[in-house]
């Protein structure tokens, strides 16, 4: 058996991990209910933040009010415990520049959910972190 390891991403892997991949997490406080939200989200990164399109709905208020944030990306390789995630943490606004949303529309960002999402949000970051991890070797009829 080895041993698990956990080890920090760098500021640069974290920044390689969120370019290369396009889906993941958005975290926030819904103020009507006072209760964590998790939605998924497809985004890209833009000008070195993550930027997302949106419908008017919970993302949307929350931009509005520049509310803090989470956003997770993550990958994982169940059968050999290996593992990785990068958590940006901020506060989300709506862009609202006219020369940058015309920029933003014309990148491969189109929204993989139904709705128009005509709204483009972008998170402004606080701090990047990430982690690596690799579990124990595990018996073959583990996973079935």
């Amino acid at each position: 058996m080895t041993a698990n390891l956990i080890g920090e991403l760098s500021l640069t892997e974290c920044q390689q991990l969120l370019d290369a991949h396009h889906f993941g997490r958005l975290a926030f406080l819904d103020p009507d209910e006072a209760r964590p939200m998790i939605i998924p989200v497809n985004y890209l990164t833009h000008r070195g933040r993550i930027v997302f399109r949106t419908d008017p709905g919970a993302k949307l208020t929350a931009a509005l009010r520049g509310a803090s944030v989470a956003f997770e990306v993550d990958g994982v390789q169940d059968q050999q415990q290996i593992g990785w995630s990068v958590v940006v943490q901020g506060q989300v606004q709506e862009v609202t520049d006219t020369a940058e949303i015309e920029e933003l529309r014309a990148t491969p960002l189109t929204p993989w959910a139904p709705g128009a999402k005509s709204h483009f949000v972008r998170i402004n970051t606080d701090r990047v972190g990430g982690r690596r991890v690799s579990g124990a070797d595990v018996p073959s009829h583990w996973w079935g």
